[in-house]
C-alpha cells in the first residue's frame, strides 16, 4: 500500500516539476490510503489558490481509495511519532497511519526525510 503526503497530492494536481512522481500511485486507487488529515490539507489549500469547485473536484478523486480516519490509537500514535521525529502535528499523522498499514509514504517534505518506510523527494 501506498500513502501520498499532501506535498504529493498538491505537485500532482498543480502538474509542476515532481507531479510524475506521484501520478502512477494517485493513479491506482485501489492500492492508496490516504490518511483524513490529508482530505483537509489539500481542500484548504486547493480551496484558497482555485476556489471550492476545483477542491471539491480534488477531493472527489481523493474519495476513490481508502480514506484511514483519526482515531484514538491513531492519535495516540501520531503523538509518539511527534514526539519521537518532532514532526508538526499533521505529519504526525500521516506518518502514524503510513507505520500502522507499513505502507510506503511518498513526500517531498523534508519533515519525513530518512524515516522507515518513506520515499522521499526534493521539490524541484
Amino acid at each position: 500500500m501506498n500513502i501520498i503526503d499532501s506535498s504529493g497530492w498538491l505537485s500532482y494536481f498543480a502538474d509542476d516539476n515532481n507531479a510524475d512522481i506521484f501520478a502512477k500511485k494517485i493513479e491506482s486507487p485501489n492500492d492508496l490510503l490516504i490518511p483524513s488529515i490529508t482530505i483537509t490539507e489539500v481542500f484548504k489549500r486547493v480551496f484558497q489558490q482555485r476556489g471550492e469547485e476545483p477542491a471539491l473536484e480534488v477531493i472527489a478523486q481523493m474519495y476513490q481509495s481508502k480514506i484511514v480516519a483519526l482515531d484514538e490509537n491513531l492519535a495516540l500514535d501520531a503523538a509518539h511519532y511527534g514526539l519521537t521525529y518532532k514532526l508538526p502535528l499533521a505529519d504526525s499523522i500521516i506518518y502514524a497511519t503510513t507505520c500502522k498499514y507499513e505502507a510506503v509514504l511518498w513526500t517531498q517534505d523534508s519533515d519525513f526525510k530518512g524515516l522507515e518506510y518513506v520515499k522521499y523527494f526534493p521539490k524541484n
